[in-house]
């Protein structure tokens, strides 16, 4: 009998809040990665009307993965193996989110408010060792940490005004961050 699966996908539309409420931090923290989806491009525009117009974005597709699947394949990420000096990569780099003024050029130290939580090493441990999977290995590499680091965290440290001031967004200061800490 497969694992409770439990997934859970929001969107947030900065357009339309009437009647919605930001989450606190403690809540986004709870989501293990937040990704940035922007406009399609023109291109696929078109394609979106063509798939509208011949009936097939319409179309029920079938189950690629069953239950029983995800279960396994969660239990296998499981066995990823992650080496003790990838462990303290991810920890330096949550730990860096908090202490930015040891890691990272003041001018930017000074734009965080709040860094992660512990949340963001247990998921940045997760994602490696998924990372690992999806790329046929059975070891992660810091280059698992590396490409998540934006998912990661970017919900996971609060930014002050001066930064939304400056135009100083939190994927430049994760990138601050993860050049600071020294790769294993």
């Amino acid at each position: 009998m497969p694992q409770d699966i439990f997934i859970v996908i929001a969107t947030q539309n900065p357009i339309e809040q009437e009647g919605t409420y930001p989450l606190s931090e403690a809540q986004t923290d709870r989501f293990m990665i937040k990704e940035k989806i922007t406009y399609p491009t023109t291109e696929e525009e078109i394609l979106i009307m063509n798939k509208i117009e011949d009936g097939s974005i319409n179309t029920v597709k079938p189950a690629v993965l069953t239950l029983e699947d995800v279960d396994k394949v969660q239990d296998i990420a499981e066995m990823v193996y992650v080496d003790p000096s990838v462990k303290k990569y991810i920890a330096d780099i949550v730990t860096a989110t908090r202490e930015p003024a040891a890691h990272i050029d003041k001018k930017f130290a000074e734009y965080i408010r709040i860094g992660a939580s512990p949340r963001a090493t247990i998921n940045f441990l997760k994602i490696a060792k998924a990372s690992a999977l999806i790329h046929g290995r059975t070891f992660a590499i810091p280059e698992d940490v590396k490409g998540m680091a934006h998912q990661v965290l970017r919900h996971r440290i609060g930014l002050n005004y001066a930064a939304v001031a400056d135009n100083v967004s939190v994927e430049t200061v994760i990138d601050k961050i993860i050049d600071s800490v020294q790769t294993p």
